[in-house]
């Protein structure tokens, strides 16, 4: 996960809507400096990069949004929604990974099977809530699934595949949607007019 930007030249004087755009314009930075990588699918840290950094605007944004205007609560919806697709995207990205890793099926070399292969490596070195007693099941290459459970297994894969595919689809679709009503500008806006 990518480090916060660090947000300098905060005035402890200054008034809190001051300081609260300065986060904020901070943050939405940070946040679209991952926009290169909505195009990429493969792009597994990245599009979670972009996760964490809409979660870091987003719970800005609820903090101080006493001293933005009312046209915050519809950017915060924006910023949930875009989040919440992001999640679920990665939540199908770690599943993929541990299938993946209990099938013995991260040989390919791809792009995406290197990016689900650093996802298994993180879930193994305890950055993901993923509990070490399976992560140890799944790494002993000794042990290896029965082939009706290999069957069950692959039939999952491909189930949680094709969802993923379609959620891509949806938050690609959702951020160009965004793009075309110039969102990144409408929050920009917004922080100024404060």
């Amino acid at each position: 996960m990518a480090k916060a930007k660090v947000v300098a030249n905060l005035d402890a004087h200054a008034l809190t809507g001051q300081n609260a755009r300065a986060i904020a314009s901070v943050r939405l930075e940070e946040m679209y400096s991952w926009a290169q990588y909505v195009d990429n699918s493969y792009s597994v840290q990245e599009l979670h990069n972009l996760r964490i950094a809409t979660k870091r605007l987003r719970y800005t944004l609820e903090v101080f949004v006493d001293t933005f205007p009312d046209a915050c609560g519809a950017i915060l919806k924006e910023l949930e929604h875009i989040q919440e697709e992001l999640g679920s995207l990665h939540d199908k990205d770690v599943m993929i990974a541990l299938l993946r890793l209990c099938l013995g099926g991260q040989d390919s070399g791809g792009e995406y099977e290197q990016s689900l292969a650093a996802v298994a490596q993180h879930a193994h070195k305890g950055r993901l809530m993923i509990d070490p007693a399976m992560m140890a099941h799944l790494l002993r290459s000794s042990e290896g699934p029965s082939p009706a459970q290999r069957e069950g297994l692959e039939a999952l894969l491909r189930h949680l595949q094709r969802q993923r595919k379609r959620q891509y689809t949806v938050f690609r679709e959702h951020w160009y949607k965004l793009k075309g009503q110039d969102f990144q500008h409408q929050i920009v806006t917004m922080l100024d007019v404060s």
